[in-house]
């Protein structure tokens, strides 16, 4: 049996909440997790109190952290909720990754800067978002044929790259996440999150998406 060595992640308390600190050392590895298809996308709810599900893996889309023989450690955490600052989204927090993360606002914010037809708050600004040729694009025209045109916000997910990245978690809104690692140039994730349901101090639900 192959052992599983845990990576402890410290807690801070304090009046502001709970946050977790920047991982030190690699993530575990997860035996189950390599033999799971990659996930895309899913609904899911993070709870700030709750040890292992504060943390999201876009990997399979399950929470980050686990529990195993009494020990707490890292799996596979790519975005965590934290208390801090009135309740944040924090990505880039294992070692070696950097991150970037861009609110877009509502649906309704994007309809309106982008000029798409959509339904008050409706789906299809968060859903036309995808990544073409390396650029973040936003459907344009939908009445003949789709057409997209460039994010203007999407070259931030570029540029404001840092050790970690954080957010005002806000209900409603839409955010774009890029991860990427000092070390290994070819690894990169970029996902969508819309905001669904959000209990401050308590829960966060959100849809995500790989691009």
């Amino acid at each position: 049996m192959k052992r599983i060595f845990f990576l402890i992640v410290p807690i801070v308390m304090a009046f502001g909440g709970l946050q977790m600190t920047r991982a030190q050392t690699p993530r575990m590895p997860d035996e189950k997790q390599a033999t799971q298809p990659k996930k895309r996308g899913g609904l899911i709810t993070m709870y700030a109190l709750d040890p292992l599900s504060r943390t999201l893996c876009f990997s399979d889309g399950k929470e980050g952290m686990v529990i195993d023989k009494n020990r707490w450690g890292n799996r596979c955490s790519d975005l965590s909720f934290t208390l801090a600052g009135s309740g944040s989204f924090v990505t880039g927090i294992e070692v070696n990754r950097v991150a970037a993360i861009v609110d877009l606002g509502t649906a309704n914010d994007l309809r309106g800067r982008y000029g798409f037809e959509d339904a008050d708050y409706g789906g299809v600004g968060f859903a036309s978002l995808r990544l073409d040729g390396g650029k973040i694009v936003i459907l344009k025209d939908d009445n003949v044929e789709e057409t997209y045109q460039p994010l203007t916000e999407g070259p931030k997910l570029f540029t404001e790259v840092g050790p970690s990245a954080t957010a005002p978690i806000k209900l409603g809104h839409i955010y774009l996440v890029r991860i990427a690692d000092q070390k290994d140039k070819s690894f990169q994730q970029i996902a969508k999150l819309i905001v669904v349901a959000y209990r401050p101090e308590e829960a966060v639900t959100l849809r995500w998406e790989l691009l």
